[in-house]
């Protein structure tokens, strides 16, 4: 079934149209969910309700831009919804940290789950920023209204959260290749 076809059977809650979509999509939707939630289990139950959303927000899909796309955006709003509802984000301002360079040289041989782990390690509000900043393409000013800070917050978390990263990619490259250090 064609992606409109499976959208438009979908509308009309078809079960077997809502089971090829999940199929079609689990995959991607959960590596999202990953990206914003601290483990597994957690990443699972937010692909869940992503899909009760989607499911029960498709007749809002006005068919311009990427459908894939919209699905994701569902996925992120859900994972930072469950952690503003569990914590408040903490505010840290330092414009200090924005003229340092956070750059490594060194190579890495790390894997792109283990580059995941060290992400979904860092703490809360940092990861959030990183992934909606890096992976997903928000603007410093899109994250300060979606997470309530402000715009200096956004850019200082998402510093702060490179040099962890840029730390624990070093460390970990250290622990992989222990002759060359």
């Amino acid at each position: 079934m064609k992606e409109i076809e499976l959208i438009k059977a979908c509308m009309k809650n078809n079960r077997t149209a809502q089971n090829e979509l999940f199929r079609k999509y689990k995959d991607t939707l959960y590596f999202t969910s990953l990206k914003y939630c601290r483990n597994d289990a957690d990443a699972e139950d937010n692909l869940h309700d992503s899909f009760i959303t989607i499911f029960q927000k498709i007749k809002t899909f006005k068919g311009k831009g990427s459908f894939e796309g919209w699905m994701k955006r569902i996925t992120i709003y859900k994972a930072i919804d469950k952690y503003k509802a569990t914590r408040p984000i903490n505010i840290e301002i330092n414009n200090d940290f924005f003229d340092e360079a956070v750059e490594t040289e060194e190579e890495t041989d790390i894997s792109l789950d283990q580059l995941l782990k060290l992400i979904q390690e860092l703490p809360d509000q940092y990861r959030l920023v990183f992934n909606l900043y890096q992976m997903d393409g928000f603007s410093h000013k899109e994250i300060a209204v979606l997470l309530n800070i402000s715009e200096g917050t956004s850019k200082s978390n998402y510093h702060r959260a490179k040099l962890i990263l840029r730390d624990n990619i070093i460390e970990l490259n250290k622990s992989l290749n222990p002759k060359e250090h």
